[in-house]
């Protein structure tokens, strides 16, 4: 047995006691924690992310049998449980309708400049679609560099100086603009200003044709080929009344090298562009090119699925709120295109994160007496489509959001071994971070920023959705310090995993995972759930965070 373990699971003895305390306020309290604690393993987790990875679910894509397979087994497994069904209409799914595109990859970005004609070929220079709900749609018009494109009013700053950029085809820069020796944005910490949605949203709001983001793998977090890759399939949206016609018409990314070269064409150098991008005083550059596209689209309407099971409080004056656990069930399903194996099996990311749930749901089960408040266990589709079914649930929820207490997200956890350490995603955002304190105390574990704050990781999973709404939300990933390994060891993981296996068919179970350290931090997060879940006091967001405003308005008693 591994030494390890034994220590761990005294420790958690420690905790458990701990946390029972909060049960003391109720003439029956909630059972002590321990059987839950015990019952989650490395080797249970191990078969269920075996199982929800393997070729038969066909990578989970939304909509087709790979889906049907997975919200089959979900349904069964907590049926299995004894878990209540989490739809108050007596079901254990959420509707979720969306749109399938699947743009025709045939098509050409046309650049003209006086009469000279240059076409870039789909993959290997730009990637583009549409969310516009039709059969094709064309843009055209003069290219304008607008920077990072961000209009902040609390920094002062504005890329755009009241151009008006109606019809043009915009040319961003990705992630945050990088001030220096000034403490605005996040710092080394992407905000949602830096994210590829909020470019696609300025554009729209702009009136621009088209928008283009330049492609650069550290800003980006990520290299072309997981661009290539994400966005070259059936891309799915939510279903909007007016068929998403308010967004630009064309979407998308462009290499690092056909921008230089495109800004080379126009007398322009990117790196000297990106400097001035960088201060306030920067406007937007038109670029004496023209840019032409057509995308055509083969459409269909999926009723996708969240998946959703309950476990009801013991607590009659606290059942009515809810501590949710989250994780998206769905992943990229299989390439077109392709030779070799084009199966995305998302074994990491996120079969490992919805095992974790699965088991923590099934530990929770454990307790003869559940604890005070209910618990909602959210298996969400569409996540590596923007977070779509999160985004769902948050705008159609099936238990009030003010009602519901926080969010614990699981998505792409550790498969590699314990750590001391876990990296939390946000940290200091809300109290739920002094929550994780206590328990990281006892169990004699540390808690750590987010190491690579530029990727802009709170922004890109599905707590996100819930916390745009106000609610207390809590991201753990996994730690760096591994047990065992070499100084730096955990960093060079998380890089070779992004490099080689994000978004890619390599993401699969491996001979060297290791879900020991899984099973510690879902041991982790159901302390999590369960201490929140006892708590009289509700957790709330910290001063000075985006959210916390929405909270308080969100709890405050409707006007009369």
């Amino acid at each position: 047995m591994y030494p390890r373990r034994n220590r761990s699971l005294h420790a958690l003895a420690g905790v458990a006691a701990f946390a029972f305390l909060f049960s003391s306020g109720c003439s029956r309290g909630p059972s002590a924690p321990e059987a839950g604690l015990n019952s989650i393993t490395a080797d249970r987790l191990l078969a269920q992310t075996r199982t929800l990875a393997a070729d038969e679910f066909e990578g989970r894509a939304p909509g087709g049998a790979g889906e049907q397979r997975t919200i089959q087994y979900l349904e069964a497994q907590l049926r299995e449980f004894g878990l209540e069904p989490g739809n108050p209409d007596g079901t254990y799914l959420q509707k979720v309708p969306l749109v399938g595109i699947t743009a025709d990859p045939a098509m050409t970005l046309t650049i003209t400049q006086r009469g000279r004609t240059e076409r870039l070929r789909f993959g290997d220079d730009f990637v583009a679609w549409t969310k516009r709900v039709t059969d094709s749609v064309s843009a055209a018009g003069e290219i304008v560099f607008v920077g990072y494109g961000v209009t902040a009013p609390e920094f002062n700053w504005d890329d755009f100086k009241g151009a008006d950029l109606r019809g043009k085809v915009l040319l961003f820069l990705v992630n945050d603009p990088p001030v220096e020796n000034e403490p605005i944005f996040g710092g080394q910490a992407m905000t949602y200003y830096g994210r590829w949605t909020y470019k696609f949203e300025k554009a729209a709001q702009l009136g621009a044709a088209a928008a283009l983001i330049i492609h650069e793998t550290g800003p980006a977090g990520y290299p072309w080929e997981v661009v290539r890759g994400s966005w070259s399939g059936e891309q799915f949206d939510l279903i909007t009344p007016d068929r998403n016609m308010g967004r630009a018409a064309v979407e998308g990314w462009i290499t690092r090298a056909q921008a230089e070269r495109l800004l080379r064409r126009a007398g322009k150098d990117l790196e000297a562009l990106k400097r001035v991008a960088a201060t306030r005083e920067f406007r937007p550059v038109p670029l004496g090119l023209r840019a032409e596209i057509t995308v055509r689209n083969t459409l269909r309407t999926v009723d996708s699925h969240n998946v959703i099971a309950r476990i009801t409080g013991s607590d009659p004056e606290l059942r009515s709120q809810y501590v949710v656990y989250t994780a998206h069930w769905d992943h990229l399903g299989v390439a077109a295109e392709g030779s070799g194996d084009r199966i995305f099996n998302g074994a990491k990311d996120n079969a490992a994160g919805t095992a974790a749930v699965l088991e923590i749901a099934r530990a929770f089960r454990q307790l003869r007496v559940p604890p005070r408040r209910s618990l909602l266990f959210l298996f969400v589709t569409a996540e590596e489509q923007g977070l779509l079914g999160s985004r769902y649930y948050a705008e159609h929820p099936l238990y009030p959001l003010p009602q519901t207490a926080a969010v614990i997200n699981l998505d792409a956890p550790n498969v590699l071994g314990p750590t001391r350490d876990l990296v939390v995603i946000g940290m200091g955002n809300s109290t739920l971070d002094d929550v994780a304190q206590q328990i990281a105390s006892r169990l004699g574990r540390t808690l750590k920023p987010d190491p690579e704050p530029e990727k802009g990781f709170f922004y890109r999973s599905d707590h996100f959705s819930f916390a745009r709404f106000g609610v207390p939300a809590f991201y753990a990933d996994e730690g760096i310090e591994f047990l065992g390994k070499p100084e730096g060891w955990g960093m060079e993981m998380r890089q070779k995993y992004t490099a080689e296996d994000y978004h890619k068919p390599s993401d699969e179970v491996k001979d060297y995972l290791d879900l020991r350290g899984l099973a510690e931090d879902s041991r982790f997060f159901f302390l999590m759930g369960y201490t929140v879940a006892n708590d009289p006091r509700l957790p709330e967001w910290k001063p000075g965070t985006e959210f916390k405003a929405i909270r308080e308005q969100s709890l405050r008693p409707a006007s009369r």
